[in-house]
């Protein structure tokens, strides 16, 4: 066994019951890990010092969980800089920019994917994401999508595959051709390695009822529901996410009175990617308006080399609180305890007893300084205990 003792927190998040307000803040506080998981929070001046083999002191800063990423894209080849430099000069961002990425990733060796995601993996850690989920999408033949997930799989247990990306050009002129083989040999392929099925609902990609096909397929065989919608217009795929019990429905940039609603009244959490938004120059969802109904609101990177190419949670945080309507309270708990929930993970987003000791220690004195100072490298270190 062995016991780690964190101490001289000056502020320190929670989201534990037993400490008071919505974030469980303690002040003056400790944290005492042993193998790997929260034993005890609490005031530093009634730690349980003898209890501990070794004692980490933070010197006054903030302390937070670690952020939990629930949809990124980490796999793949290439560079989309002259597409985002388009955009910027007022080209419209479209779904079909992606197969510029496959053809990148297909080309690419093992071994290259493989380097550029341990470089990507390090960036979510020095910016003090613990936990990440990562997407296939961009090798679209059945061969390339089960080496992404594989290659996924050796970093994160959070896999999820998205063969439903886009349909890839050699099936242009027979997309439902291309619906069969997701379906068909190539999720026989990639279930082994992922534990989600995702599809990117939305004009341009698959149709609502090509959609549900695709997520029947995958939940039959023992994968979660997740699904991209209401990115680039209104539709249907917001309640498809609710009808099928999806853990999770993303973007939600264009959502009806009714998509509110329903998401209120469902267990789907509403996941925010403002990294899109700023990156496309689409209009930012309301964070205020899904969380005022009731709904579970989480914020991720989507992490991706077109549309969102940032790996920095802290930099969400600040996008949520400035654009979406969210308090810096409300943003920090959709990046930890939010991202959990849309990974129906009760271990992680939070430092309750039991959870995983994964922690961000900021360069800082309260966890308001994630969004008050934006573009600021912030995390100290991210303690994986």
């Amino acid at each position: 066994m062995t016991a780690t003792l964190v101490t001289g927190i000056g502020e320190l998040t929670t989201f534990d019951p037993a400490h008071p307000g919505p974030l469980g803040l303690v002040r003056d506080a400790a944290v005492l890990a042993v193998d790997g998981r929260v034993a005890w929070t609490g005031p530093s001046a009634t730690a349980p010092r003898s209890d501990a083999d070794s004692v980490v002191d933070v010197e006054g800063a903030a302390v937070i969980p670690g952020f939990v990423d629930s949809h990124t894209h980490l796999v793949f080849a290439g560079d989309r800089a002259d597409e985002f430099e388009a955009r910027m000069a007022g080209r419209p961002y479209t779904a079909g920019g992606i197969r510029s990425t496959v053809a990148a990733t297909r080309a690419a060796t093992d071994d290259e994917l493989r380097s550029r995601l341990a470089r990507l993996v390090a960036e979510l850690h020095a910016q003090g994401t613990t936990t990440f989920e990562i997407k296939s999408g961009y090798g679209l033949t059945v061969a390339d999508e089960e080496r992404l997930l594989r290659l996924a799989r050796e970093v994160t247990d959070e896999t999820t595959f998205l063969g439903a990306h886009v349909v890839p050009a050699e099936y242009a002129d027979d997309p439902d051709a291309y619906v069969d083989l997701v379906t068909g040999p190539m999720l026989d392929a990639c279930a082994p390695h992922a534990r989600w099925i995702d599809v990117f609902c939305e004009t341009g990609a698959f149709s609502v009822e090509q959609s549900e096909r695709i997520l029947r397929a995958g939940a039959s065989r023992g994968l979660g529901v997740r699904i991209h919608a209401a990115q680039l217009c209104p539709g249907d795929g917001v309640a498809l996410a609710v009808e099928l019990d999806a853990a999770s429905v993303d973007h939600c940039t264009y959502l009806a009175d009714d998509d509110v609603e329903r998401l209120a009244a469902s267990r789907t959490v509403a996941t925010l990617l403002p990294g899109v938004e700023f990156s496309t120059r689409h209009p930012y969802p309301s964070g205020r308006r899904l969380l005022d109904a009731g709904a579970t609101v989480a914020l991720a990177s989507d992490c991706n080399p077109g549309s969102s190419f940032t790996s920095s949670i802290p930099f969400c945080i600040a996008l949520a609180v400035r654009e979406l309507g969210l308090t810096p309270a409300e943003a920090l708990q959709a990046a930890t305890l939010g991202g959990a929930v849309a990974l129906r993970r009760d271990d992680v987003g939070h430092l309750r007893p039991g959870a995983r000791a994964d922690l961000a220690v900021l360069r800082a004195p309260s966890h308001i300084h994630l969004a008050y100072r934006p573009g600021v490298p912030l995390i100290d270190r991210t303690l994986r205990l």
